[in-house]
């Protein structure tokens, strides 16, 4: 299993909207990193869930149910999504400054390239980030 982190935008897609839906299908990815990244995702593998822009936090945990596939948006081959299903809201969030300052979750991709909305996460800093959201 790989773990990975999603970014959406909490004004257009937060973890309570996408709790409500139940699933949706991750689209919009217009970098050919995060593209690639989308296609290393397997199901079942397991995403942190970043609102991005307002509240720069981590806020919960969604999974992967269907692998790659061509994007319904786009006419454009190149871009792919996957299927995602909510797992849950965390109880306490995780910051930006809060990773940032951290002496392990420091290193992440997300500190490192804030740029990409889909990026890898190592099982070290996946299991500290749950463990630190559910306190």
């Amino acid at each position: 299993m790989k773990y990975w982190l999603l970014k959406s935008e909490p004004e257009k897609y937060s973890i309570q909207k996408f709790q409500t839906d139940g699933h949706t299908f991750w689209d919009g990815v217009r970098n050919y990193q995060a593209r690639n990244n989308l296609q290393a995702m397997k199901t079942g593998d397991l995403c942190l869930y970043y609102h991005s822009n307002e509240g720069k936090e981590i806020v919960g945990m969604a999974r992967v149910i269907r692998e790659a596939y061509p994007d319904p948006t786009t006419e454009d081959p190149a871009w792919v999504v996957v299927d995602v299903e909510f797992v849950e809201i965390f109880p306490k969030t995780l910051t930006l400054a809060q990773l940032k300052a951290h002496p392990v979750l420091k290193d992440m991709a997300l500190v490192k390239n804030s740029r990409l909305s889909v990026l890898p996460v190592t099982p070290l800093e996946f299991d500290l980030v749950v463990q630190l959201t559910q306190a």
